[in-house]
Protein backbone atom coordinates (compact mmCIF):
# COMPACT_ATOMS: atom_id res chain seq x y z
CA UNK A 1 0.00 0.00 0.00
CA UNK A 2 1.48 3.35 -1.02
CA UNK A 3 0.48 6.52 0.11
CA UNK A 4 0.75 10.13 -1.41
CA UNK A 5 -0.24 13.45 -0.28
CA UNK A 6 -2.06 16.79 -2.08
CA UNK A 7 -1.34 19.85 -0.81
CA UNK A 8 -2.44 23.51 -0.75
CA UNK A 9 -4.17 26.39 0.30
CA UNK A 10 -8.01 26.24 0.80
CA UNK A 11 -9.21 27.30 -2.97
CA UNK A 12 -6.52 25.75 -4.57
CA UNK A 13 -8.22 23.02 -6.24
CA UNK A 14 -7.12 19.93 -4.47
CA UNK A 15 -10.49 18.09 -4.36
CA UNK A 16 -11.53 19.26 -7.82
CA UNK A 17 -8.36 17.96 -8.86
CA UNK A 18 -8.80 14.69 -6.84
CA UNK A 19 -12.10 13.69 -8.88
CA UNK A 20 -10.32 13.97 -11.66
CA UNK A 21 -7.39 12.02 -10.85
CA UNK A 22 -9.26 8.95 -9.18
CA UNK A 23 -11.08 7.82 -12.42
CA UNK A 24 -7.94 7.95 -14.44
CA UNK A 25 -5.98 5.99 -11.15
CA UNK A 26 -8.77 3.54 -11.59
CA UNK A 27 -8.86 2.98 -15.48
CA UNK A 28 -4.84 1.94 -14.90
CA UNK A 29 -6.42 -0.81 -12.37
CA UNK A 30 -5.73 0.84 -9.20
CA UNK A 31 -7.79 0.64 -6.12
CA UNK A 32 -7.65 4.43 -4.53
CA UNK A 33 -8.60 5.37 -0.70
CA UNK A 34 -8.36 9.12 0.37
CA UNK A 35 -7.84 10.34 4.14
CA UNK A 36 -9.69 14.01 3.75
CA UNK A 37 -8.46 16.40 6.48
CA UNK A 38 -11.01 18.72 7.67
CA UNK A 39 -10.48 22.15 9.41
CA UNK A 40 -13.47 22.55 11.20
CA UNK A 41 -16.07 21.03 12.90
CA UNK A 42 -18.01 18.55 9.81
CA UNK A 43 -20.80 16.18 10.18
CA UNK A 44 -21.39 13.20 7.65
CA UNK A 45 -24.90 12.41 9.57
CA UNK A 46 -28.06 14.15 9.31
CA UNK A 47 -29.35 15.38 12.47
CA UNK A 48 -32.62 13.60 13.11
CA UNK A 49 -31.54 10.11 11.94
CA UNK A 50 -31.11 7.15 13.96
CA UNK A 51 -27.28 7.27 13.95
CA UNK A 52 -27.03 11.40 14.66
CA UNK A 53 -29.20 10.53 17.88
CA UNK A 54 -26.65 7.83 18.70
CA UNK A 55 -23.87 9.55 18.64
CA UNK A 56 -25.68 12.70 20.08
CA UNK A 57 -26.85 10.37 22.99
CA UNK A 58 -22.65 9.92 23.75
CA UNK A 59 -21.96 6.17 21.72
CA UNK A 60 -18.16 6.19 20.94
CA UNK A 61 -18.75 5.13 17.65
CA UNK A 62 -21.56 4.48 14.97
CA UNK A 63 -21.05 2.27 12.19
CA UNK A 64 -24.02 2.69 9.53
CA UNK A 65 -24.68 -0.33 6.71
CA UNK A 66 -26.28 -0.65 3.79
CA UNK A 67 -26.59 -3.06 1.08
CA UNK A 68 -24.24 -0.70 -0.76
CA UNK A 69 -22.05 1.20 1.64
CA UNK A 70 -21.23 1.24 5.69
CA UNK A 71 -19.46 4.36 7.24
CA UNK A 72 -18.09 4.50 10.49
CA UNK A 73 -18.37 7.94 13.03
CA UNK A 74 -16.01 7.65 15.61
CA UNK A 75 -16.48 10.76 18.46
CA UNK A 76 -13.54 11.84 19.71
CA UNK A 77 -15.19 13.90 22.92
CA UNK A 78 -12.38 15.94 23.80
CA UNK A 79 -9.98 13.46 22.89
CA UNK A 80 -6.50 15.23 20.73
CA UNK A 81 -6.92 14.76 16.68
CA UNK A 82 -5.38 11.92 15.71
CA UNK A 83 -2.39 11.80 13.46
CA UNK A 84 -2.02 10.64 10.17
CA UNK A 85 -0.32 7.68 10.93
CA UNK A 86 -2.76 6.37 13.21
CA UNK A 87 -5.52 6.98 10.51
CA UNK A 88 -3.67 5.12 8.07
CA UNK A 89 -3.66 2.05 10.51
CA UNK A 90 -7.45 2.11 9.67
CA UNK A 91 -7.88 2.25 6.14
CA UNK A 92 -8.26 -1.48 4.44
CA UNK A 93 -5.15 -2.46 1.99
CA UNK A 94 -5.32 -0.71 -1.60
CA UNK A 95 -2.83 0.39 -4.19
CA UNK A 96 -3.04 3.70 -3.04
CA UNK A 97 -3.95 6.21 -0.54
CA UNK A 98 -4.20 9.81 -1.39
CA UNK A 99 -4.15 11.96 1.87
CA UNK A 100 -5.91 15.14 0.91
CA UNK A 101 -4.90 18.26 3.32
CA UNK A 102 -2.43 17.34 6.73
CA UNK A 103 0.23 20.09 5.51
CA UNK A 104 1.75 19.42 8.65
CA UNK A 105 2.28 16.15 8.67
CA UNK A 106 5.44 14.74 7.19
CA UNK A 107 4.27 12.30 4.30
CA UNK A 108 5.67 12.98 0.97
CA UNK A 109 3.13 15.54 -1.40
CA UNK A 110 2.24 17.12 -4.42
CA UNK A 111 1.75 20.79 -4.14
CA UNK A 112 -1.61 21.89 -5.72
CA UNK A 113 -1.39 25.47 -6.66
CA UNK A 114 -3.43 27.59 -8.05
CA UNK A 115 -1.96 31.32 -8.88
CA UNK A 116 -5.47 33.33 -9.13
CA UNK A 117 -5.43 31.69 -5.22
CA UNK A 118 -2.83 34.37 -4.43
CA UNK A 119 -1.22 32.20 -1.93
CA UNK A 120 2.78 31.58 -1.29
CA UNK A 121 4.13 28.12 -2.57
CA UNK A 122 4.58 25.56 0.47
CA UNK A 123 7.24 23.49 -1.23
CA UNK A 124 10.23 26.08 -0.44
CA UNK A 125 9.71 26.00 3.22
CA UNK A 126 8.25 21.73 3.31
CA UNK A 127 11.39 19.14 2.29
CA UNK A 128 8.31 16.61 1.94
CA UNK A 129 6.66 18.46 -1.40
CA UNK A 130 7.93 16.23 -3.72
CA UNK A 131 6.39 17.69 -7.14
CA UNK A 132 3.86 20.63 -7.91
CA UNK A 133 0.35 20.08 -10.08
CA UNK A 134 -0.16 24.07 -10.82
CA UNK A 135 -1.57 26.33 -13.59
CA UNK A 136 1.87 28.75 -13.83
CA UNK A 137 5.40 28.89 -14.14
CA UNK A 138 7.25 27.65 -11.18
CA UNK A 139 11.08 27.65 -10.72
CA UNK A 140 12.08 24.82 -9.11
CA UNK A 141 13.93 21.06 -9.35
CA UNK A 142 11.03 19.46 -8.51
CA UNK A 143 8.72 17.68 -11.00
CA UNK A 144 6.27 20.23 -12.21
CA UNK A 145 2.82 19.90 -14.38
CA UNK A 146 -0.32 21.74 -15.14
CA UNK A 147 -3.03 21.12 -13.42
CA UNK A 148 -4.84 20.55 -16.51
CA UNK A 149 -2.71 17.74 -17.25
CA UNK A 150 -4.24 14.65 -15.31
CA UNK A 151 -2.17 11.75 -16.55
CA UNK A 152 1.23 13.64 -15.66
CA UNK A 153 -0.21 14.53 -12.41
CA UNK A 154 -1.36 11.02 -11.39
CA UNK A 155 2.70 9.77 -12.92
CA UNK A 156 4.28 12.36 -10.63
CA UNK A 157 2.04 10.83 -7.67
CA UNK A 158 2.56 7.55 -8.47
CA UNK A 159 5.92 7.97 -8.75
CA UNK A 160 6.40 10.25 -5.30
CA UNK A 161 4.23 7.21 -3.27
CA UNK A 162 5.68 6.07 -0.34
CA UNK A 163 4.68 2.97 1.44
CA UNK A 164 2.51 3.10 4.49
CA UNK A 165 4.88 1.93 6.84
CA UNK A 166 7.40 4.26 5.71
CA UNK A 167 4.67 7.04 6.55
CA UNK A 168 4.14 5.44 9.82
CA UNK A 169 7.82 5.53 10.34
CA UNK A 170 8.42 8.91 10.09
CA UNK A 171 7.48 11.67 12.78
CA UNK A 172 5.64 14.92 12.55
CA UNK A 173 8.04 17.82 13.25
CA UNK A 174 8.72 18.83 16.68
CA UNK A 175 6.44 22.24 17.09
Amino acid sequence: MKVIGLAGWSGAGKTTLLSRIIPHLREQGLRVSVIKHAHHSFDVDVPGKDSWVHRQSGAEEVLVSSGLRWALMHELRGAGEPGLPELLKKMSRVDLVVVEGFKSEPHRKIEVHRAANGKALLFPGDPAIAGLATDTAVETALPVAHLDDIPAIAAMMQRSAISREEVLARRRPES
